[in-house]
């Protein structure tokens, strides 16, 4: 199970898509403990279905991968632009709860696109974290369960704990910077992902 905790934790943490989102909303203070379940519950289904020996399959169609990936590139660049557009228009941008609310709906489908639409999500989770925790045998549901665990762990805090910079981000500068930094991590990503298919 530690063995598990420490994996999911070393594939989770990495700057991605989901976790600059769910920094985001936890800076806003907008929907924080929504958001936060939306994806540790995501992780304990994708894990799961890791653990049951789907990455293998998955991974043995390359079709099935192609598409999810292109797929995902898209919701990457997608919400790249958006996040560069706010970055370039300051008075979108509001620090404060003050500030025009995204609704709840809006809001979790971002979440949910952000996180079942994104194939580094399913590689790290079905097929990698899935191919890791085959090797311990009939101890892979504990190993599954230490992942699990660290999937809960970190969204929790990334979230909740995003509150402590909020003073930083007091100022419409500071959210410039986070969206143009956002913005450029999706951009890479996407392209990345869609180099992968060459090779």
């Amino acid at each position: 199970m530690l063995a598990g905790l420490g994996f999911g934790l070393g594939l989770i943490v990495a700057i991605g898509a989901q976790n600059a989102y769910v920094l985001r909303q936890g800076l806003r203070g907008e929907h924080v403990g929504m958001v936060v379940a939306i994806c540790a519950a995501s992780d304990l289904v994708l894990i799961a279905v890791g653990a049951a020996g789907a990455g293998a399959v998955v991974a043995a169609h390359e079709t099935v991968l192609v598409v999810v990936t292109v797929l995902g590139a898209g919701v990457l660049l997608t919400y790249g632009v958006l996040s560069a557009r706010r970055a370039v228009r300051p008075g979108s941008l509001e620090a404060s709860t003050d500030g025009a609310a995204v609704p709840a709906a809006a809001v979790a489908t971002t979440t949910l696109a952000l996180t079942w639409l994104n194939p580094h999500v399913y590689l790290d989770t079905v097929v990698l974290l899935g191919s890791v925790s085959a090797t311990h045998g009939d101890g892979r549901w504990w190993f599954a369960a230490g992942a699990a665990l660290g999937s809960v762990l970190w969204f929790s805090v990334l979230g909740f704990g995003a509150a402590a910079l909020r003073p930083v981000f007091a100022r419409p500068a500071a959210w410039r910077v986070l969206d143009a930094a956002i913005a450029v991590i999706m951009g890479l990503l996407a392209v990345t992902l869609l180099l992968g298919l060459r090779g």
